[in-house]
Order: structure tokens, then C-alpha cells, then sequence
């Protein structure tokens, strides 16, 4: 069975556009409504639209809500390019202008939270909001990268340096990409490890079998990181919801949060007891902040 059979039967069911000769899984639920803005859900490093089944099943009962595979995950084509911020704000771009056909709210979670913010801050006319999910993505290094001793740097230079080399990324991602391995990585980022289930689990291993998925996972590493978030913070004009997982060990939000604020100082936020993907941890209470904020500011 593919993996593209196995996911969809245990799935909200979908559909593919083409882009750029590629093809992209999205899925579409609720109906429109000529007073509210659409959503769009973009999931983070390694997930899926299925990342979000928990938020579109409830939010869908309230408003029109899409959720893309971005290019190189999930059931989307992982094609052999050059992977970055640029490239996915222009995917969702293109969808919103040809899919969807009004601007939309955009929703992220970790990378798709970048993605996002690329979008609303360089292509504002296809963001009606924003809604940023322990959003990743970095800040100008003259302000805010961490001091390093010598011994620190030339680590981080030869780790750098290392996975440039197919040999070094291919190990990596069959470590990273073993269910075992997947199981563990996501116990120690969800503060409610009961939320780590099987499906989960098979949601994020069964796309890394893909032809081309360990050429993604090089490409994401060896792009140049893209604008910092300072710089898209202050081209960004419509309203922002910031949401963050206290609990999340892989950023520190009450730091970033405040990095945030200060580029960005009328946005909303709310700290939810949570680890790095609150939206499927603790859905009812992330929808319900979700919905509150749209009816209220859009």
C-alpha cells in the first residue's frame, strides 16, 4: 500500500493542485461566509495537514477552513529543489490568489508560523490575519544571537560544515525519520505525552518514505535562512494572535514572545500550558482562542 493510500484512509479526505508542475494535498471543510475571512492552517517541519484533523473538525463548524501539505511534506510532491521560506510564501501565495480567491487568515505552527509571516508581511494583499503557533524563525544576529566562546563557534562551524555532506544528512534523516525515534522526539515536545499516539506517529513517518523526502530534509538545512522576523515584523500591517506552548524546550517563549512584542507591540498573545504544537495538545482550548480572536478582530 502507498503511503499516500495509508494517510488518506485514516484522514479528513482531500484534493491536489498543481503547482509549478508539482503536486499539492490540501483539504477544505466548512462553508464559506461573506462576513468572515477564510483559515488556513500550515503545519511545521515534518507534519501535515493531518496535523491539524483536531482544529478543522471543530473551527469548520464556525468558518470555511483549508489546511495544505506544504511543497516537500506530507502528501504534497517532494521534488529535488531548493527549500526556504521564499519558496513556501510564495506556494501559499498562489494558493490563497488561486484555491481559495479572497485573503485569507493564515495559521502556523513552528515553520509553517514562518511561513506564514512571510506571507503577510511580503504578500499582504492574501492575509486578512495572522495566527502565529510557537512560530519559529529568526531574529537579526547583530541583536539577538547568544555570545559563543571560541571552542562553541568552531563546533557549530564543523556541524554546519558536516551536513553539507549527502552522506552526513542521508544518516541523519534515517535516524530521525525511524518511528521509534519520531515517538521519542515528539514526548519530549508535547507536555501531554498521552497526545503522542500511534496515528501521530505514523502521520509524520509515513511521508518521510517518499521518494525525495531525504533530499528535502538536506535542502531545508543547507538553504540560507531567510528574512529575519524583525525585518517581516515591520512590513507586517494586519492583526496578529501569538499562541505559545510555555512548556515548548525547543524555544524559549517567554524570550520570544518578547522579541515579539517589541517589533510588533499591538499584537495579541495567550501562554497555553503546552509543549511545542499546542493546536493538537490541547485543541478545544487553542480553537477556542482561535475563534474568539477572528469573530473579535476580523
Amino acid at each position: 500500500m502507498s503511503t499516500t493510500l495509508a494517510l488518506n484512509e485514516a484522514s479528513i479526505p482531500g484534493t491536489y493542485w498543481q503547482w509549478r508542475g508539482e503536486s499539492i494535498y490540501y483539504v477544505r471543510a466548512g462553508e464559506s461566509h461573506p462576513q468572515c475571512p477564510p483559515l488556513l492552517l500550515i503545519h511545521g517541519f515534518g507534519a501535515s495537514s493531518d496535523h491539524w484533523r483536531k482544529n478543522i473538525s471543530e473551527l469548520s463548524n464556525e468558518f470555511e477552513v483549508w489546511a495544505i501539505d506544504l511543497l516537500g511534506f506530507g502528501r504534497s510532491a517532494k521534488p529535488e529543489w531548493s527549500y526556504s521560506g521564499d519558496l513556501w510564501r510564495d506556494q501559499l501565495d498562489d494558493f490563497i490568489t488561486n484555491i481559495i480567491g479572497q485573503p485569507a487568515v493564515l495559521a502556523g505552527n513552528s515553520l509553517g508560523g514562518y511561513a506564514a509571516l512571510c506571507v503577510a508581511a511580503q504578500r499582504p494583499n492574501s492575509a486578512a490575519g495572522l495566527i502565529l503557533i510557537n512560530s519559529a524563525g529568526p531574529f537579526s544576529d547583530t541583536q539577538f544571537a547568544p555570545a559563543m566562546s571560541p571552542w562553541q563557534k568552531a563546533i557549530s562551524d564543523l556541524a554546519k560544515g558536516l551536513f553539507q555532506q549527502d552522506w552526513a544528512s542521508w544518516l541523519l534523516f534515517q535516524y530521525l525519520r525511524q518511528p521509534s525515534v519520531i515517538r521519542k522526539t515528539l514526548q519530549k515536545v508535547y507536555l501531554d505525552r498521552s497526545a503522542v499516539t500511534d496515528r501521530l506517529v505514523e502521520e509524520i513517518y509515513l511521508p518521510s518514505c517518499d521518494r525525495g523526502a531525504e533530499k528535502v530534509f538536506a535542502s531545508v538545512f543547507r538553504t540560507p535562512q531567510g528574512e529575519k522576523v524583525d525585518v517581516l515584523l515591520s512590513q507586517l500591517t494586519c492583526p496578529l494572535l501569538m499562541l505559545w506552548g510555555e512548556a515548548d524546550p525547543w524555544m524559549n517563549a517567554v524570550e520570544r514572545s518578547a522579541k515579539f512584542r517589541q517589533f510588533y507591540p499591538q499584537l495579541t498573545e495567550h501562554l497555553i500550558r503546552a509543549g511545542h504544537c499546542p493546536h493538537d495538545e490541547v485543541p478545544e482550548q487553542v480553537n477556542a482562542l482561535i475563534a474568539s480572536w477572528v469573530r473579535s478582530n476580523l
